[in-house]
C-alpha cells in the first residue's frame, strides 16, 4: 500500500496538474452511485465512513457504537468490505482461522468484539448477518457505497487533517466532494485535536460529535517504559504522539504505508533493535493482526478507545433511529 502523498495536505502545483484526473474520478464515482439501486436490509443499518482516503478513526467509532448497542440488548453484527483482504465474501470472520490477507485487518479487530461479516456486495453481507441473528448492522466504511440503504450515516474526520487540500483523488485525498458527502451524512465525528475541519463544515447544521483516541484500561502498564514504536496506518505520527502522551520513552519510531504487510524479517529487525535499547516493541491493534503469527508474541499492541467530549450526544443519535 502507498503512503499518502505530502501534497495532499497542501494545494500546489502537483495537485493542480492532477486536477483533470480528479474530475474524471469524480464523474465516474457519481455515475456509479446513480446507476446502483440501493437495497434495504431487514434490520437497521448504521454506517461509519469518511470522505478522505486513509484512516480517520472509523473502526474505533464503529466499535464504540457496537458496544453501546450491545449494552442496550441489541444483537449487533459488523459489516465490512474487508479492505486489503482477498475474499469477496460474504463470509463470517473467524479470527482463529482467517488472517488479514484473507479478510483484511479491520474485520479481525471487529470480530474480536462481535460477529463480523466481510462482503464486497454489501446487501449480500447484510442478508447473511440477518440470517445469523443480527437485529442491527454497523458498517465499518461503505459511506460511498450506495448499494445498501443506511438508517444512520456518520462521517469521521481527523481534526488535524480535515479534508487535506480539498481536492479529489488523485489530486487530493477526497473520495467525493465535501458538500456532496455532507449532504448525505446524519452527523459528523471529529476525532482528535486541531481545527483543519472547521472551514469544510461551515454551514453544517447536523450534529457534530467530538472524541479523542485514548489508551484503553490496561494500557497504563506501558507508561514510563522504553518503547520502540512502529505503525502502518494512514498517519503513524498520531500513534507515536499517543505513546509519548502516556509517558512512554520513545527510543525510535518507524512509520510504514497504510495496511502494510509486515514480513518476519522486518519485525525481527525491529525487535532486535528494541532489545539493544532495553525497550519493548509496540504497535497498533490494527497492525498487530497483520504481523506474522510467530512474531506477534514479541510485540505489544496498544489498545485504544474513544473518549467522547459529550457521550450523551452519541446516545441521542441512537435514540433518534429507535435503537
Amino acid at each position: 500500500m502507498m503512503r499518502a502523498p505530502r501534497f495532499w495536505r497542501h494545494d500546489g502545483l502537483a495537485a493542480r496538474l492532477l486536477t483533470p484526473l480528479a474530475w474524471s474520478y469524480g464523474l465516474l464515482a457519481s455515475a456509479r452511485r446513480g446507476l446502483i439501486r440501493p437495497e434495504r436490509a431487514e434490520c437497521p443499518v448504521i454506517c461509519v465512513g469518511n470522505l478522505v482516503t486513509g484512516g480517520a478513526g472509523k473502526t474505533p467509532v464503529a466499535l464504540d457504537l457496537g458496544q453501546r448497542l450491545m449494552a442496550r440488548g441489541r444483537h449487533v453484527h459488523y459489516l465490512s468490505r474487508g479492505y486489503g483482504g482477498s475474499t469477496p465474501g460474504p463470509i463470517r470472520v473467524d479470527p482463529a482461522e482467517h488472517d488479514a490477507r484473507w479478510v483484511g485487518d479491520e474485520p479481525l479487530l471487529l470480530a474480536a468484539r462481535a460477529p463480523t461479516w466481510v462482503a464486497r456486495h454489501r446487501p449480500a453481507g447484510a442478508r447473511a448477518a440477518v440470517a445469523a441473528g443480527a437485529d442491527v448492522i454497523v458498517m465499518d466504511d461503505g459511506f460511498q457505497n450506495p448499494s445498501l440503504i443506511k438508517d444512520l450515516s456518520l462521517v469521521v474526520i481527523d481534526g488535524a487533517y480535515g479534508f487535506g487540500n480539498g481536492r479529489m483523488l488523485p489530486a487530493g485525498p477526497l473520495r467525493e466532494p465535501v458538500a456532496d458527502g455532507l449532504a448525505r451524512a446524519d452527523g459528523v465525528v471529529v476525532m482528535g485535536e486541531g481545527s483543519a475541519w472547521r472551514d469544510g463544515l461551515a454551514g453544517f447544521v447536523k450534529p457534530i460529535l467530538h472524541g479523542v483516541l485514548a489508551p484503553a484500561p490496561g494500557a497504563a502498564s506501558l507508561a514510563g517504559k522504553a518503547v520502540l514504536a512502529f505503525a502502518g496506518i494512514a498517519r503513524p505520527e498520531k500513534f507515536f504522539e499517543t505513546l509519548a502522551a502516556m509517558g512512554c520513552r520513545l527510543v525510535g519510531t518507524h512509520g510504514f504505508p497504510d495496511h502494510h504487510s509486515f514480513s518476519a524479517d522486518e519485525i525481527m529487525t525491529l525487535v532486535e533493535f528494541a532489545n539493544t535499547q532495553g525497550a519493548v516493541a509496540v504497535t497498533t491493534e490494527k497492525d498487530h493482526v497483520r504481523l506474522p503469527a510467530e512474531a506477534r508474541p514479541m510485540v505489544e499492541a496498544l489498545r485504544v478507545e474513544i473518549a467522547w467530549r459529550d457521550p450523551a450526544s452519541v446516545d441521542r443519535l441512537l435514540d433518534g433511529i429507535g435503537l
